[in-house]
């Protein structure tokens, strides 16, 4: 299945921009409803208001007529005036008596286009009765809203003398209105988008850009080498993870120095082992040899002149195998560092290998393919002994009752030239293909297992490898790989 990889840059940007679209949203959606709620509360007030004049302008017409005024001839006192305060006012008014009756209105056809009630609803007139100043309803009449206003009016000694009752047309918030606004609203959220998006840019590559620096510092941490500290001044999170980063750092450098240091001691001990284990090996015989010359001097023995020239043979054949020791292990702890050059290896190795030409005891052949370019950048000396040792391996490893055969061939490969040796001998065990290359293994019964060990030092340091390929009792391949100089 497939899924998106969002690096934390990205998530943190992403995540800040819907924080804002539904602040935005929401926003949004509260000054709608603050808009309708406003329209509202100004319908509300204005009511309240008409109300006011009406009930003042009332009662000043009944304190011109001296201040009472009895319920039965509200009807007639009334007539005119409520006439002449709609008009004023614009607005529908009637008055009921203290039961709910209706008793008269400013135009009596309106009276059921309003669905204005002919007798007022007993929770209307209840609420009068318990105390209250006012009672409001409000009624939807074909596609317009009406709001029904009722309170008692009363005489100078606040006697209720009837029920009035006004009539008002809500102002309703119109479609274009609502456009205007939201179109208002729109633009200027637009603008507020793109500035917050830019700042939630900026705050997103501030706070990963130190992750950045110390994942790239993690990415090129090395193992040995010479790891630079993160400095932070903040005291927050990431200068947490800079001092964690800082203290791995420290730790590593303490544990790759140990590790060098057991690593060496390691390598020291085992080859020390492995010193002890060849110089014994001969010494063995010269001490038997030793031991036999002082018999046979001791019983005064006839041949003791032919035993003393063997004996002489024997010890030099002996020395001269501790030499070869020393000296292995001396090369090999002593390796200089490399001279690099530009060689031509088609050059070198034909002058290397020609000491394998024209041999009785084996059958070497070399084959070179077209090569355009055939430099290389590596150390002459050096190599020349690669080439040196991998051939001598490759006939010391062919099988004893057959004529060694030794076929080294080159050829170039996209930007690499690549040397095979081949050989036809015993072929490498499961077992030692994974100890081939390490210093002190050897398949043969005499040697030190150091030269193939060098073989991988020598590559490594001219920018190269060496791998193999053997199939046991069907010979081994050994392959130099070699980058071509531009």
């Amino acid at each position: 299945m497939f899924r998106f990889h969002l690096t934390l840059r990205t998530r943190i940007y992403l995540s800040m921009m819907a924080i804002i679209l539904v602040s935005f949203i929401v926003t949004g959606g509260i000054a709608l409803y603050d808009h309708y709620e406003e329209s509202e509360r100004y319908n509300e007030l204005r009511l309240e208001r008409k109300e006011r004049a009406v009930k003042a302008s009332m009662e000043y017409f009944l304190n011109q007529n001296g201040g009472y005024i009895s319920s039965d001839s509200v009807l007639y006192a009334f007539n005119d005036k409520i006439c002449e305060l709609s008009d004023v006012h614009d607005l529908f008014i009637a008055m009921y008596d203290l039961r709910g009756n209706y008793l008269i209105s400013t135009n009596s056809d309106l009276l059921d286009s309003l669905q204005a009630p002919e007798f007022l609803n007993y929770t209307i007139l209840k609420q009068l009765i318990t105390g209250n100043q006012r009672a409001v309803t409000s009624k939807t009449v074909g596609d317009q809203q009406y709001s029904y206003a009722y309170w008692h009016f009363k005489d100078q000694d606040q006697k209720p003398i009837a029920v009035t009752s006004v009539v008002y047309e809500n102002t309703k918030m119109e479609g274009n209105d609502v456009f205007v606004f939201l179109e208002d609203l729109v633009q200027s959220y637009i603008l507020l988008f793109l500035m917050a998006s830019f700042v939630a840019y900026l705050l997103s590559t501030y706070i990963t850009s130190s992750l950045q620096e110390v994942g790239q510092r993690m990415k090129n941490v090395q193992l040995g080498g010479k790891n630079d500290v993160l400095t932070w001044e903040s005291n927050d999170e990431i200068g947490a993870l800079v001092e964690q980063y800082n203290r791995m750092v420290r730790e590593l450098e303490k544990s790759a120095t140990l590790l060098a240091q057991e690593e060496r001691e390691s390598a020291w001990r085992e080859m020390a082992k492995q010193v002890a284990h060849e110089i014994k090996n001969p010494l063995t015989p010269m001490k038997l040899r030793v031991q036999q010359l002082q018999r046979s001097w001791n019983d005064k023995a006839p041949e003791f002149d032919q035993k003393l020239k063997v004996y002489v043979d024997s010890m030099t054949q002996q020395i001269d195998a501790l030499s070869h020791i020393a000296n292995e292990f001396s090369n090999f702890a002593k390796m200089p560092k490399p001279n690099l050059q530009e060689l031509d290896i088609i050059e070198l190795t034909k002058s290397t290998l020609e000491i394998f030409d024209n041999q009785e005891q084996y059958d070497f052949q070399l084959k070179i393919g077209v090569i355009e370019n055939p430099m290389v950048t590596a150390d002459r000396e050096q190599l020349m002994r690669v080439l040196i040792n991998l051939v001598t391996n490759a006939i010391q490893a062919s099988k004893l009752d057959s004529k060694p055969c030794v076929l080294v061939s080159m050829r170039a490969w996209k930007n690499r030239i690549i040397i095979r040796v081949n050989d036809k001998g015993v072929g490498i065990s499961e077992e030692g293909k994974s100890k081939i290359f390490v210093p002190n293994f050897t398949t043969k019964s005499t040697g030190t297992g150091l030269g193939l060990a060098m073989v991988k030092s020598i590559m490594i340091q001219c920018g190269g490898r060496v791998f193999f390929w053997s199939k046991e009792g069907k010979g081994a391949s050994f392959y130099l790989d070699f980058p071509r100089s531009i």
